[in-house]
């Protein structure tokens, strides 16, 4: 389930996408050594396996670990910098708000063939939903649920487990947190049940994605927001993290997607990057997508920069940014962030002068409204 929308957004082929299929397992101890001339057989001699001996695991499993190490660890910062941006925007948001409970669940059907066996391995997930996120400051957080709580039930029914743990548990969900104010969670936990009260959390309803490819790149397809390990890597802080999603957030409360018509071509290049393995042919050339007009882009930013403001974020470092994403990946690099936001002249004359607003509305204590 995602972190604003508990519609279920699963990983892989799922991750973060739906709430995809590959099979590994762990190599086993036995010897493949060729056979030799037979020896007179004497009594086995009892052999005790060494103190804390560690499972021998193959390369491919090895490797599929590390992925998902890093993709959790990514993901993780994602929600932690998209918190503020989509709970203290609420307002901003406006058709797009909702009544929210603010984490995660997963369990090891969330990921795909050895993936399944990685988060299993690394996560400890398993048949149950565990909590994987909490939004900071939501009704979750403060209720102290955790990462790594098992989801038993909710308001006394119980959630499922199992391959469709994520979707069953969305449908029991949604209604409830529709029409009250908190609901009553029974969790486990330290080996025990608890129960907690997790009030509502309003908040912009739009999923954040990590992208798992190395292009300088993200896209809002109207409902999602992706951001690409490239892009990630080439921000380097929170701050400058924060600037790319703000601005796709607006794009899809301004209905850019739709206007554009490219919510589709979007929706498949999102669909296609969460997958643990995405299909990277799709990232040649322009990938099918439009660029944005100038105007919407415009609009993005003024609407980004007042949602960074609102969310705490430095508004004054933004311009900076974008000047050296377009200096170091112009709009000749295709599949970039500048080739899908060529006006970067417009654009940058459009921030000053919306900073310029910022500043004022503040220093006379006027509302941070666009």
């Amino acid at each position: 389930m995602a972190a604003a929308d508990k519609n279920g957004n699963q990983a892989g082929g799922k991750l973060a996408a739906a709430a995809a299929a590959l099979s590994a397992a762990l190599l086993s101890a036995c010897s493949t050594l060729a056979p030799q001339a037979s020896a007179p057989q004497t009594a086995p001699v009892p052999h005790a396996p060494a103190e804390n001996q560690q499972p021998v695991v193959s390369a491919k499993t090895a490797a599929a670990q590390d992925a998902l190490r890093t993709m959790v660890s990514l993901q993780d910062r994602l929600s932690r910098v998209s918190a503020p941006l989509l709970i203290n925007n609420a307002d901003l948001c406006k058709n797009m708000a909702r009544n929210l409970l603010g984490f995660t669940a997963q369990n090891r059907y969330s990921y795909p063939g050895e993936y399944s066996d990685a988060a299993n391995a690394v996560l400890g997930y398993g048949e149950r939903l565990q909590v994987s996120s909490v939004l900071a400051g939501s009704g979750a957080a403060r209720a102290g649920l955790r990462k790594g709580d098992g989801l038993v039930s909710v308001e006394g029914k119980a959630l499922p487990g199992g391959p469709d743990a994520e979707s069953q548990a969305a449908e029991v969900l949604g209604p409830l947190v529709g029409r009250q104010a908190a609901l009553n969670m029974t969790i486990a936990r330290n080996g025990g049940n608890q129960t907690l009260n997790v009030p509502v959390t309003r908040a912009c309803a739009i999923r954040v994605h990590l992208g798992n490819a190395d292009n300088i790149n993200s896209y809002a397809d109207g409902q999602r927001v992706l951001i690409t390990r490239g892009m990630m890597n080439f921000a380097q802080s929170d701050e400058a993290i924060a600037y790319v999603l703000a601005k796709d957030i607006a794009h899809n409360v301004l209905g850019h997607a739709g206007a554009m018509r490219n919510t589709a071509a979007v929706g498949s290049m999102i669909d296609n990057l969460v997958r643990t393995k995405p299909d990277l042919s799709l990232l040649i050339g322009s990938g099918g997508l439009k660029p944005v007009p100038q105007e919407m882009d415009t609009a993005a930013d003024s609407l980004a920069l007042y949602m960074l403001a609102r969310a705490g974020y430095s508004i004054e470092r933004a311009k900076p940014f974008w000047q050296r994403l377009a200096t170091q990946y112009p709009a000749s690099v295709m599949n970039g962030y500048t080739a899908l936001h060529p006006a970067t002249t417009v654009r940058f004359a459009a921030i000053d002068k919306t900073v310029a607003e910022i500043k004022t509305k503040l220093a006379t204590k006027k509302p941070l409204v666009p």
